[in-house]
């Protein structure tokens, strides 16, 4: 039983993918910034009329106290909202608003619910139809305002509208059976806008992440591309000097114009994919593998990683010393390295990569290839 509850859960409302779950995260925490101004307006402007409307015989705490409440937690939302909104919106912060937006949606949401049911028995059955109104209407804005988080909207729903519809329903009036019929099938098909829109949602954020993965992987070999690496240290190199030392390694093979030639150029291509695969089996998920274009590569080892200490070029160069089988064929490819370090290699991209280029073209122009040259600093590489 609780293994098809959860199916159907996991049917109707499925969750976020992992790949995605951050940007969405913090998406519809901008979106609830946006939108909760306009759901507390809606809702305060409702409190006058809502306590106005009030059944007569009630205690005032219930009849004038409760609306009083609801319009000073519309104001002090309203407050908050514009004091956020002057803030950066971390991963974090998102995180706890979109908590604290669901929690507290929730708790007036049954605070407005349990004053319409008891101005319901209070009050003469002509005038019902008033507060099942009321009630209705808020909840409906609300969840429309609250969209961006499913389950806190179709809570709200649920805590707004279910009570009042039971009652119509149980009051044996057709009128009031029929409004509640109307009432519940305008909230289902409410749900199905949310779910939709959450789904297209998921969707569009799932098309995003993808293209930047596009954006940034090299298609032949799967490897991050030079955007990428571009990337990668600018992100190192705005920490300043907060940041530890990390290494740039170019990778220039050696002898595979050859193997192109003679052999084609679909077999160059799996003989890259082979290279490639080596470079990350050996580096792991302890550096960056990119690949420039061509038989270019490179490697970058961020702060902090266990390869930092380690002798990198030497590293990368073994990896390559057995022979790639391509086409059942026994291919040799060597390489030719350069690495830098930063900062004492140089203080921006551009120094890192001319010192690693003239190390690279150093080791090339030494017979033989399948060397490295590290300059000065990098010496330890």
């Amino acid at each position: 039983m609780r293994g098809d509850i959860a199916s159907l859960r996991q049917r109707i409302m499925p969750p976020i993918p992992e790949a995605i779950r951050d940007d969405f995260t913090v998406l519809r925490a901008r979106r609830v910034e946006t939108q909760s101004t306009v759901m507390y307006l809606m809702l305060l402007a409702t409190t006058p009329t809502a306590a106005w409307a009030g059944a007569a015989d009630l205690h005032w705490g219930i009849r004038y106290g409760m609306p009083a409440l609801l319009a000073v937690l519309c104001v002090l939302g309203l407050i908050e909202n514009r004091i956020s909104r002057r803030r950066h919106l971390s991963l974090r912060r998102a995180q706890l608003m979109v908590g604290k937006t669901a929690s507290v949606s929730g708790w007036v949401g049954v605070m407005c619910s349990t004053w319409a049911v008891i101005n319901w028995f209070a009050s003469p059955p002509e005038t019902h139809a008033a507060f099942a109104m009321i009630i209705a209407m808020g909840s409906l804005a609300t969840a429309y305002c609250l969209s961006s988080i499913r389950f806190a909207a179709i809570l709200n729903l649920v805590i707004g509208v279910v009570p009042i519809a039971a009652l119509m329903l149980l009051s044996g009036r057709p009128a009031e059976v029929a409004a509640a019929t109307s009432l519940l099938l305008a909230t289902l098909i409410l749900v199905r806008f949310i779910l939709q829109g959450h789904a297209m949602l998921v969707d569009l954020l799932q098309l995003q992440h993808q293209t930047r993965d596009l954006a940034h992987t090299d298609p032949l070999t799967g490897l991050a591309n030079r955007r990428a690496l571009d990337g990668r240290i600018a992100g190192l190199l705005r920490k300043g000097t907060d940041a530890s030392g990390f290494k740039l390694a170019l990778l220039d093979l050696d002898g595979f114009k050859p193997v192109n030639d003679r052999y084609g150029h679909a077999f160059g291509d799996k003989l890259l994919c082979s290279v490639a695969e080596r470079l990350h089996g050996c580096i792991g998920e302890d550096g960056l593998v990119v690949r420039q274009g061509g038989d270019e590569f490179a490697v970058l080892i961020p702060p902090h990683s266990p390869l930092c200490d380690a002798p990198l070029a030497e590293r990368l160069l073994i990896a390559l010393v057995r022979p790639h089988m391509i086409e059942g064929v026994p291919v040799h490819v060597g390489a030719s390295v350069g690495v830098a370090q930063w900062p004492a290699d140089g203080a921006d991209a551009e120094a890192l990569f001319q010192h690693a280029d003239r190390a690279l073209y150093q080791a090339k122009a030494e017979a033989g290839g399948s060397r490295h040259t590290v300059e000065q600093s990098a010496l330890s590489a």
